[in-house]
This record gives C-alpha cells, sequence and structure tokens, in this order.
C-alpha cells in the first residue's frame, strides 16, 4: 500500500512520493489484483454468471460461456504487463533498499573504524600514565627506603 503522507525514508521517496502516475496506478492494481477481496468478489461474479446463465435466468452467454471466456482473456491481458511493471518496481525498490543499506553499513564501518583508533589512542594515553604513576611510585619508594641517617 502506498503511503499516506511524505516518506522519511529516501527510497520511499524515489520509489512512491516521486513515482509517476502510470507507475502509482500499477501499483494499486496490482496489489488489488493480489488481493483476497478481489479473488473472492471475481469468484461471485464468475458464479453469478455461470449461474444465471445455466438456470436461464438472463441468456446473453449461453454454454460454452464465450462472453466470459473474453472477459477473462482481456483481464489477463491487462493485468500481465502491470504485474509485470510492478514486479520491475519491486525489484528496483530492492535495489535501492540493498544500496542504501551497503551505503549506510559503509558508514557505520568507517565510524567504528574510527571509534576503535580513538579507544587505541586512549589506551596507548592510559599505559603511559600508569608507567608515570609506577615510576613515580618507585622514585618515592626509593626515598623512602633510602638510607636512614642516625643522630644521636
Amino acid at each position: 500500500m502506498l503511503p499516506t503522507q511524505a516518506s522519511l525514508h529516501e527510497v520511499n521517496r524515489a520509489m512512491y512520493d516521486n513515482a509517476p502516475i502510470g507507475a502509482r496506478i500499477a501499483d494499486r492494481v496490482t496489489g488489488y489484483l493480489g488481493s483476497w477481496r478481489f479473488i473472492a468478489i471475481q469468484t461471485v461474479i464468475v458464479g453469478i454468471w455461470l449461474a444465471g446463465n445455466i438456470i436461464l435466468l438472463f441468456h446473453f452467454d449461453p454454454y460454452p460461456f464465450i462472453l466470459l471466456n473474453l472477459a477473462f482473456s482481456t483481464q489477463a491481458a491487462y493485468a500481465a504487463p502491470l504485474i509485470l511493471l510492478a514486479g520491475n518496481r519491486s525489484s528496483l525498490r530492492d535495489r535501492l533498499t540493498l544500496e542504501h543499506t551497503a551505503a549506510e553499513a559503509d558508514l557505520e564501518d568507517a565510524q567504528n573504524r574510527e571509534l576503535l583508533e580513538t579507544d587505541q589512542e586512549i589506551l596507548r594515553h592510559i599505559e603511559a600514565l600508569e608507567q608515570r604513576i609506577l615510576d613515580l611510585e618507585k622514585r618515592i619508594l626509593e626515598r623512602l627506603d633510602g638510607p636512614v641517617s642516625e643522630s644521636g
């Protein structure tokens, strides 16, 4: 189903908000043709058509139901290209989504590398500070343990 307001995601903007009218119509028609509602309505219409012509309530398309066959052929002639168009748009949407996801992953990889480098730099600074603390401790202990003068 098409979004009712402007899309936030750039792939949806490209596929729906900026789509030409023909593509929007194809999406809506194929969305309806692929629904259970359509199948149920078409089944009821065909059932009424067959029953009415067999029981002779109306007699505009007697057996072998040539007009019904023509109606199905016409429906198929229009539905097939619309389904192909919608399928092509679906493939394009999938490709755009994949490209967008890959670009986002590349950006996240770069950010993660930068964070890792920053973390490693921080760890080097911490190690240097720890070494300085150890050196200071050693010097303090050396001074404390130094020769004690005996006065007398």
